[in-house]
């Protein structure tokens, strides 16, 4: 591996470690097989704040039967008049995956991607991949997961459409490797509607994982779920992207364009931020400074008069005196010299 960590941690939990999101940009297929434009999505989405650029990687022969490859394809969608010729006119080309990594490396981001297939593992741990995501079309495919797990690299795991005794057979059949895995909730539906995203299971899956790292694989085409999934806990995010909704495909029109994805990667990143109540300087903030009312006399008062309600009330000065918040802390006190109406009081003229 490229990585090398100081800690035993492994490598998704130092990504995530003191509340930290890692957000994956999806490419899948969007880039439409073109070389330069998957070269894009890994400047652009690295500008935008992505923790890894991924792509997904198929052996279209190996993977579809013969009458699967050839059956004829018809879609608003299609590349081509039969379906494996219409996946191959998406597939990014094996000689292109080592130029990908290479600019992953250059701008700063994993360099991530999906195997469909035994071959595309192979190739995928030739190049030395940063991780490898298990897709939600593969869970419970316990001979594939089992050769993902060998190769020890940090995976994610994505669980959409599957039960709990598929989930836990998957995971524990990664563990018997390694443990750098993160479990992300998913919803298999190509848009996933908003009442649909099911997000209390990500709390689910913490109890469930508690020494695993739960996440998000969205489908969603707005970007308050990855706030929201924060909250409940998740930490690793995965999101699709393209560069223009109105391209031909499937994934186009629910993926977040840049803006939206860098919208995105910010909102999730503020939410820890938000979290923690504020202690410092409380009271001594500007708007109080020019605008924080004082007490002052409300009747002129003698010394010796102890202070009541009805004896106060508060106004602005360029100076603050006493503020009007801090009243408990005058009641019932007595006046150690004379306070006409209308006037500030001061500190100085309380026994203390």
């Amino acid at each position: 591996m490229r990585a090398v960590w100081g800690s035993d941690l492994s490598q998704l939990k130092n990504w995530t470690h003191d509340g930290k999101a890692f957000v994956i940009a999806e490419v899948g297929q969007n880039h439409q097989g073109s070389l330069e434009k998957a070269r894009e999505y890994i400047r652009i989405l690295a500008f935008e704040g992505a923790s890894a650029v991924k792509f997904q990687t198929r052996n279209n022969r190996y993977l579809f039967s013969a009458d699967a490859y050839d059956a004829p394809y018809h879609s608003e969608n299609a590349f081509a008049d039969t379906y494996g010729a219409h996946r191959e006119c998406l597939e990014l080309k094996p000689e292109w995956l080592e130029i990908l990594r290479d600019d992953c490396i250059k701008h700063d981001v994993k360099f991530m991607s999906t195997p469909f297939d035994e071959p595309s593992l192979e190739l995928l741990d030739r190049l030395d991949v940063d991780l490898l995501k298990i897709a939600s079309f593969d869970l419970g495919n316990l001979p594939f997961i089992d050769r993902v797990g060998r190769l020890g690299k940090p995976t994610v795991l994505s669980i959409g459409g599957g039960r709990a005794e598929a989930i836990q057979a998957s995971v524990a059949a990664l563990r018997q490797h390694h443990d750098d895995l993160a479990v992300l909730h998913c919803v298999s539906e190509y848009p996933c509607e908003y009442h649909r995203l099911g997000l209390d299971n990500v709390e689910a899956l913490k109890a469930a994982f508690p020494d695993l790292t739960i996440g998000l694989s969205d489908h969603f085409n707005g970007i308050l779920s990855g706030p929201v999934a924060y909250l409940k806990g998740a930490r690793v995010f995965e999101k699709h992207v393209t560069l223009n909704r109105g391209w031909r495909g499937t994934d186009h029109s629910f993926a977040l364009e840049p803006e939206g994805f860098r919208k995105f990667v910010r909102d999730i990143r503020r939410v820890g931020q938000m979290l923690p109540p504020k202690t410092d300087e409380l009271g001594q903030e500007p708007v109080f400074r020019k605008l924080g009312k004082s007490l002052v006399a409300r009747t002129d008062l003698a010394a010796g008069d102890t202070l009541e309600l009805a004896h106060l009330s508060g106004r602005i000065f360029q100076t603050t005196h006493i503020p009007v918040r801090e009243s408990h802390q005058v009641l019932g006190r007595r006046l150690t010299q004379a306070v006409k109406a209308g006037d500030p009081l001061t500190w100085e003229a309380l026994e203390t």
